[in-house]
């Protein structure tokens, strides 16, 4: 088996395309359920954001893989196949374990170095392992690509460097809002309304409160999450179902609800720059996809208008990850995937040396029954003695060809070496199949299945 991902995101597909991509909720569920219930795939899970969604599987068969990933991203979108494929990209094997860990450690990101991204990989896992979909595969590359992820975070400055998509937006709402001039504080003495009270509208909630708000409300469906939210940054909570008055009373309004239409049209921000009278500007910071802001309120005086098309535009000027820390952090990737595919090779050839082992045994064994007739005269102990003395023997002659060939496992050509002791010690192809079987049997907890289809 071998790791495929299969996806598009803001480097592939304009927002238009990634908005009617999206895929959330019960729906998530079923394209998880569906992805690892296909023929050529044994384990899977997704990772859906806001400007990316990612299949990650693994596959016995690459082009069975990608044609069946690629039909189940296009009916649990509302996407035709054909409109789809020219924004899907595909990386397959050591490509895609590099791919998922660069997307951990925030390389990939819109806005470079935001670490929001670690805990949707994170949440992505759970639920695969929740739903039972999660293989032995790809919960190792899963762990290595956390594990790297949390070196990034603990040994670099990215974290602290990258901006997130929240602070790119509000670094462009202040260009267009009366402010005190307080680079440590850009939105003292403003108001913020908040729309929404999931997870990216938590981090706008308090991104708002720690830049100085002067006012904050939170508006939600779930008049309960509102009022939590609302308490954790000293807020209030606004009427959701009639948004208009507090759209009138706001400076900023940052909306991510995951509605599938939209939340705030043009006809309710004319009517609230009807109620606001004056030239007061009014910001509409827009973190959904599908998107919460009729884009057509532009058009109306003292209004604009900011979606992730204008973050994904400034994300890379404004994210302040220093060339140093983004540096740092691909050699964090390059160092956690190398020892990964050194295991990983190293792991390869495990069979064969326990076939070789396995095989050194019985000859030891069919020698001391044949030798137990000749040395009958010797006692218990003196028989033992012999028997630990054989196996001594032949232990220390297969210690150095079995370590080295571990060794050599992950240079170029390593799998040369493997098939050398293969051929040169004529060892069973089906015990060393067995020995592969049972291994997966016991790290997956179930019985082997039989012998896995090979890869192209």
């Amino acid at each position: 088996m071998s790791v495929l991902v299969v996806g598009l995101s803001h480097r592939s597909a304009p927002v238009a395309t990634l908005e009617r991509a999206v895929v959330s909720g019960d729906a998530l569920v079923k394209l998880l359920a569906d992805v690892a219930g296909s023929e050529h795939v044994a384990g899977a899970f997704v990772v859906s954001t806001c400007n990316r969604l990612e299949v990650y599987a693994e596959v016995g068969k690459f082009h069975g893989g990608v044609s069946a990933i690629s039909e189940l991203l296009s009916r649990h979108s509302t996407l035709p196949l054909a409109e789809l494929t020219p924004h899907l990209y595909v990386h397959y094997e050591d490509r895609a374990v590099q791919h998922l860990l660069a997307v951990a450690c925030g390389l990939d990101s819109m806005v470079v170095g935001e670490m929001q991204i670690v805990g949707q990989v994170r949440k992505a896992l759970a639920l695969a392992r929740e739903r039972g979909t999660l293989g032995r595969l790809l919960g190792e590359v899963g762990d290595l690509a956390l594990r790297a992820a949390k070196r990034a975070q603990g040994q670099t400055g990215i974290a602290h460097a990258g901006a997130s998509l929240v602070s790119v937006g509000v670094s462009l709402a202040t260009a267009g809002l009366p402010g005190g001039g307080d680079p440590q504080q850009p939105l003292r003495g403003l108001r913020v309304l908040v729309v929404g009270a999931g997870s990216m509208s938590s981090l706008a909630a308090t991104t708002a409160a720690r830049l100085g708000a002067g006012q904050i409300a939170i508006a939600n469906r779930t008049p309960q999450r509102a009022q939590r939210l609302a308490e954790s940054v000293s807020g209030t909570v606004a009427n959701f179902a009639g948004l208009v008055p507090a759209l009138a009373e706001a400076d900023l309004v940052m909306s991510c609800t995951g509605s599938s239409g939209l939340v705030i049209t043009a006809a309710m921000v004319a009517a609230a720059v009807g109620r606001r009278g004056g030239t007061r500007p009014l910001v509409l910071l827009d973190l959904a996809l599908p998107r919460d802001v009729d884009p057509g309120s532009a058009a109306l005086p003292g209004v604009t208008v900011l979606s992730l098309d204008t973050l994904g535009d400034a994300g890379s000027a404004l994210s302040g990850a220093a060339a140093e820390d983004v540096a740092a952090v691909r050699a964090i990737v390059a160092e956690e995937f190398e020892a990964w595919a050194l295991a990983a090779q190293a792991a390869r050839v495990a069979p064969t040396v326990v076939a070789l082992r396995a095989k050194a045994a019985d000859v030891v064994e069919s020698e001391l029954a044949r030798l137990a007739g000749k040395l009958a005269s010797l006692d218990d102990r003196e028989h033992r003695e012999i028997a630990v003395a054989m196996r001594r023997v032949v232990d220390k002659l297969l210690h150095a060809p079995t370590v080295r060939v571990k060794e050599l496992a992950g240079s170029p050509g390593g799998d040369s070496y493997e098939t050398a002791l293969r051929v040169l010690f004529d060892l069973d192809p089906d015990a060393i199949e067995a020995v592969t079987r049972a291994d997966a049997g016991l790290v997956a907890g179930t019985a082997p299945a039989g012998p896995p289809e090979t890869a192209p």
